[in-house]
């Protein structure tokens, strides 16, 4: 680029010609590391990605030529080259470190509502009774859990009045983990709070948003997610777990040059950081990476894609290490089950892609109609409020259902587990019906009853199993929870705590996918001899999984919310194990995407992308309407003339300017009458320049004129008394993207999308006539769509 030799092209200037560039500029073409001064963004700005990759390549070439010089400097190439795997490898280092101790203290604190282990009080009920027979133990199988009625020495009065001392503790302790946790965001990190998905997001597209990942919100949103997820709101600590993660790499990318002083690079880091704060997530390596390029990352080159796996999978070993599951498995929801999908339950499949569509586009207006009150209303005057009140009403709704009591991961992996003889809960209760040859033909086997089911024999796969009063039971507190889960969330998922979204919607679709799984299941056995799974269901013999519904739905779900495709698949079938069943997972993600997308086409975090006002363009929309530059650029009709910066200014008139003007960056014209174009100056260079001409120079004065031209001004008839001209042509950009005004504004969107500058000027016949910025670009397709054109609040 022509950038390029505007920045090290510095020529001998005529000898009564004062160049600011002797005294910084010519320093910043010799040494790298000065050259960095230019180019920084003010906050809540958007970065121009050719600057900065122009800036990156020079660089590079600068630190390539000094290799030849000895042996220091090719040290310093060889770590120059090496910091990004380095950086990348103490990103998953972290974010591995961090998941792990967080999914340890989340799972204590979450145990802590429900009692304490007498023997030792630092293990979750799991650990304290993982001798008892049950993996799910309770106070009733295991003497060293105790309920707080216990502690309390209530174990002697009625039941119901343990109930209730239960129940009452098990609301204030969660309002106390939650109420502390928006404390602890309000005082000391306002921007741990949420998600953290849509603002990553958006700093990926080439936003500053300065500390929202610094070290007080890693350590504050580290501290405040398992709290939030404790107090048992409808959220999971997944989504923050992204935001942690890129934390993590934009801390560590300060401690190299080579990102600290290059946004554009810098993003590259974060990308990777995102791909492992979703590895560790779920324990889901492959589709963190998938993540990161589909639904996180603006730029993502093959090596960012080398890098983010690598990250991914550094973060997935340190998880696997610390085991925080408990289990032998690495992921999250490991199913058993490996009965085959059979052909005619595509339909089903597809069904409960089409509800997961239509729940996520639900949740999605209503979400966002509830966050929008918020931000309106005086509610949003009182955050933590807000959050108590929530609390209240979860745990008070939640408590007598055994599906919302507990956690959402274990409820989510209770939904997808299989039925065994070994399983005990409602969710198996069915009314077997054993045939009398068949269980003596396994009583010859074995001799007794007891072998029959040590066999491991699933007595569910024998005969028919009609719902028992038990699977009745668990069917009413089924839908009770899908629908208290449905509503709950709309006004969860926005508070001011950390807040994932992950969780909750996985965990709606597999209660919603549960229940049509035991459905199906009853449908076929209610009318075996239907042609439409007659030759695939053996008479007397079930061929239906409900956890697989569970499993779909869950994905279906997620994908509405989110509209998550390729990502979706492999984070759940790396969640689950289970990979054979892929094909019904694309097919519920597909329908589920259809399914929504007629409702809207924007996902939950493009939504509060939108809502917050952030100039984030997505680059892989199409922009569809025939409209032309002119229609778009400033200055329009009536609006005062162009900001411009001209060739016989002074460096008082340029003083003023900045002084009196906010725009991002000046036009350079050859005079106010042709305003031939000239090329285009950013404010902080111009800053940046002037404080250095004042300091470095003593004869400078407010009326030195500047000269924006690469080669130099005639001297004939100036005085030795006039003012010294000063030349600072090379902080200009001479090669900036400019259209002309008939340009169609499809083109001008792919240019600004697939690029990513920052500004495009409008010429006519090399005369120029404005300027496009991105904020004008999504204000006019705003008002395109007859949306509020005002919300785009940012630069």
């Amino acid at each position: 680029m022509q950038y390029n030799a505007a920045l090290t092209a510095i020529t001998s200037p005529p000898p009564n010609i004062k160049t600011f560039s002797q005294s910084t500029s010519n320093s910043r073409c010799d040494h790298g590391d000065d050259i960095d001064d230019i180019g920084t963004y003010d906050d809540f700005h958007t970065i121009d990605w050719l600057r900065e990759m122009s800036r990156n390549r020079l660089r590079h070439r600068q630190i390539y030529q000094s290799t030849k010089e000895s042996c220091f400097d090719k040290t310093k190439s060889w770590h120059d080259a090496s910091s990004g795997w380095i950086l990348v490898l103490l990103i998953g280092l972290a974010a591995g470190a961090l998941a792990g101790i967080i999914d340890i203290v989340t799972k204590w604190l979450s145990d802590l509502k429900l009692g304490i282990c007498s023997s030792h009080f630092w293990f979750n009920q799991a650990s304290c009774c993982w001798n008892s027979l049950s993996p799910t133990a309770t106070a009733t199988n295991c003497s060293d859990w105790k309920t707080w009625a216990h502690i309390f020495s209530l174990s002697s009065t009625s039941p119901q009045s343990m109930y209730a001392f239960n129940y009452v503790a098990y609301i204030i302790i969660a309002i106390f983990f939650s109420t502390l946790a928006a404390v602890l965001v309000k005082m000391f990190a306002p921007y741990a709070c949420g998600s953290g998905i849509p603002e990553v997001k958006t700093i990926l597209s080439g936003f500053i948003i300065r500390g929202y990942l610094g070290k007080w919100t890693l350590l504050i949103k580290c501290v405040t997610a398992p709290l939030a997820v404790a107090s048992n709101l409808s959220l999971g600590k997944e989504g923050p777990l992204v935001h942690i993660s890129s934390c993590c790499g934009n801390v560590f990318a300060n401690l190299f040059p080579k990102y600290a002083k290059n946004e554009a690079k810098k993003r590259e880091a974060l990308s990777a950081a995102a791909a492992a704060g979703v590895s560790v997530a779920f324990g889901v390596p492959v589709g963190g990476v998938l993540f990161s390029l589909e639904e996180v990352s603006y730029y993502f080159p093959m090596k960012t894609m080398w890098r983010s796996f690598f990250a991914a999978l550094i973060a997935a070993f340190i998880l696997r290490s610390l085991n925080p599951y408990g289990s032998a498995h690495f992921v999250m929801f490991y199913v058993t089950y490996n009965r085959p999908w059979l052909l005619f339950e595509l339909i089903p499949f597809a069904l409960l892609g089409i509800l997961g569509g239509l729940y996520g586009a639900a949740f999605i207006h209503a979400n966002l109609a509830w966050c929008r009150f918020r931000k309106t209303s005086r509610l949003g005057k009182y955050p933590i409020i807000e959050v108590m009140f929530v609390t209240l009403i979860t745990t008070a709704g939640s408590y007598p259902n055994p599906y919302t009591k507990i956690d959402a991961s274990t409820m989510i992996f209770q939904l997808v587990s299989e039925c065994s003889p070994y399983v005990r809960n409602n969710l198996c209760d069915y009314s077997i019906e054993v045939s009398f040859d068949m269980l003596s033909m396994y009583l010859k086997m074995c001799g007794q009853i007891t072998c029959f089911l040590a066999q491991g024999v699933n007595v569910t796969n024998i005969h028919t199993a009609p719902v028992g009063v038990g699977l009745q039971t668990a069917l009413s507190q089924l839908s009770i929870a899908f629908i208290f889960k449905c509503i709950i969330t709309v006004f969860t998922f926005g508070l001011k705590i950390p807040t994932g979204l992950f969780i909750p919607s996985l965990g709606v679709g597999a209660l919603m996918g549960r229940m049509v799984g035991i459905g199906v299941e009853q449908l076929v056995n209610r009318y075996p001899h239907c042609p439409l799974w007659e030759s695939s269901c053996h008479s007397g013999h079930t061929c239906i999984t409900p956890g697989l519904y569970a499993m779909v739905g869950a994905a279906a779900t997620l994908g509405g919310v989110t509209r998550m495709t390729v990502s979706l698949v492999v984070v759940m079938f790396e969640l689950t194990g289970g990979l054979q069943y892929i094909v019904p997972l694309m097919l519920a993600a597909m329908c589920s995407k259809w399914a929504g997308d007629a409702f809207g086409r924007e996902g939950i975090y493009d939504g509060h992308i939108k809502l917050n006002g952030y100039p984030f363009l997505e680059n892989k929309e199409e922009f569809t309407y025939t409209t032309l530059a002119d229609d778009v650029m400033r200055p329009r009709r009536g609006d005062a003339p162009l900001t411009v910066v001209t060739q016989e200014m002074t460096i008082g008139e340029l003083d003023n300017l900045v002084k009196t003007t906010k725009f991002n960056g000046f036009p350079v014209v050859s005079s106010r009458d042709d305003k031939r174009l000239v090329g285009y100056l950013y404010r902080r260079d111009l800053i940046l320049a002037l404080d250095n001409a004042w300091t470095n120079n003593q004869n400078v004065n407010r009326d030195c004129k500047v000269f924006f031209t690469l080669n130099a001004p005639t001297l004939s008839g100036m005085s030795k008394h006039d003012p010294t001209p000063i030349r600072l042509f090379n902080i200009v950009d001479l090669s900036p993207i400019t259209i002309t005004d008939h340009t169609p504004m499809e083109i001008v969107v792919e240019i600004f999308s697939k690029l990513g500058i920052r500004q495009a000027l409008v010429t006519h016949n090399g005369t120029l006539l404005g300027i496009i910025t991105k904020k004008d670009i999504l204000r006019h397709i705003a008002e395109l769509s007859g949306e509020d054109p005002d919300h785009i609040m940012f630069d």
